[in-house]
């Protein structure tokens, strides 16, 4: 995603690292200009980073968007210009600390601790079922995400065939042949607009009865805000996971005596699992922020109005803040990383993240002989501005 905004650089989808190093030595925040007109300022440095995540001056509302933008619809996904866009990456408190209370209330500790037992045996079932050769991204990580999904929402067996092919549809930075995602997207909200108004007369266990019922101090959620959460989890949550799952596997296989390192002591998963996220974040750059008025930040005066992307990947490989910070160490104890954001943004999905990104590596390190099946140079990356990670990865073992 950096090729146009830094002309000169090379090979930046599969590597973006160097050019973020230059970046942060030669002063933070930076005007760049991105393909299609976008445009604003990137924050590379760790601690300008995490302070502008924080900052309530920062608005995630793109009604405080640039003109210029707001008149050519830039920045803004399919789902927002087709009225699912109200949600936690597209609201400021008040009402960004309304929806979150509303919506937190079925991500909890508890609840997620019944979702793992299911989460771990669909993983070992997906990875009994590899063969050599096989896309790790098409054949595991994506159909083990869809399924965690499909749970969480309480989508029925019988239309998860569906509901996955529209997701995937919906959710893929390239063309899914057969499918158009303008009317996969509409499919898609017409099912779930089905599963909302049926949890209404026979609620179950999952997330979509759990907020339809969900109420405080009178409050509730209006449909739209409903459907624009659950395209939220949808969208938002599927690639990073996948995302988190393909670049776990594939730092530790250019790094073997991490690999090997996991192998031989697996109650360092939860730590493995951090560090994969600092190393290589799935979510490269935060979403945008539109300052509400002036704001300095490491020494820039950033103006009012104008965009603010903040490259989480940048700052979680600042020398500033991690030791060794190219270098994945599986037993790295200080590792307060940003793949999952800060401050009242952070993802609330967080928590489910950790625990299918733990069940799936678990069970990839157990391959014997785990290896790439073709050369680092042939894999393909995704061409996105905030998700990263290789459109597929196939591996070989045996």
């Amino acid at each position: 995603m950096l090729e146009e905004m830094l002309p000169g650089h090379e090979g930046l989808l599969a590597d973006p690292y160097p050019a973020y190093a230059g970046l942060r030595e030669t002063g933070a925040p930076h005007f760049v200009k991105l393909r299609g007109g976008l445009y604003g300022w990137l924050v590379t440095r760790y601690d300008d980073a995490r302070a502008a995540l924080a900052d309530p001056r920062l608005s995630k509302d793109p009604r405080h968007a640039p003109a210029d933008w707001q008149e050519a619809g830039r920045g803004r996904p399919l789902e927002d210009r087709a009225g699912l866009g109200t949600h936690l990456l597209t609201t400021d408190p008040p009402e960004h600390t309304r929806l979150r209370r509303l919506v937190s209330v079925f991500f909890t500790p508890r609840r997620l601790a019944e979702l793992r037992p299911g989460i771990e045996e669909a993983a070992r079932a997906l990875a009994a079922g590899l063969a050599p050769g096989d896309d790790l991204v098409a054949g595991f990580a994506s159909p083990l995400q869809s399924g965690v999904l499909c749970d969480v929402l309480g989508v029925p067996m019988a239309d998860r065939t569906d509901f996955q092919r529209w997701t995937t549809a919906v959710v893929s930075s390239e063309a899914v042949p057969g499918e158009s995602r303008p009317e996969a997207l509409r499919a898609l909200a017409g099912y779930v607009r089905g599963l909302v108004e049926g949890r209404r007369h026979a609620p179950g266990d999952d997330l979509i009865s759990t907020i339809t019922a969900a109420a405080l101090d009178g409050d509730r959620l209006s449909e739209d805000e409903l459907l624009s959460m659950i395209f939220l989890l949808l969208v938002a949550g599927h690639e990073t996971t996948v995302g988190l799952i393909a670049l776990g596997t594939y730092t530790l296989l250019r790094h073997p005596r991490q690999l090997e390192l996991l192998r031989a002591r697996p109650e360092l998963i939860e730590s493995a699992v951090e560090e994969l996220l600092r190393h290589d974040s799935p979510v490269e750059l935060a979403t945008w922020r539109f300052p509400l008025e002036p704001v300095e930040l490491g020494g820039v005066l950033l103006p009012a109005g104008q965009p603010v992307l903040v490259a989480l990947a940048a700052a979680n490989r600042d020398p500033r803040r991690f030791a060794d910070p190219d270098l994945p160490d599986l037993t790295r104890t200080d590792n307060a990383h940003l793949s999952f954001g800060h401050g009242p943004h952070y993802c609330l999905g967080a928590l489910l993240a950790r625990v299918t990104g733990r069940a799936a590596l678990s069970q990839v390190v157990r391959l014997p002989g785990l290896a790439l099946a073709v050369p680092r140079e042939r894999l393909r990356w995704r061409a996105s501005l905030t998700v990263r990670g290789p459109v597929s990865l196939p591996v070989t073992f045996g």
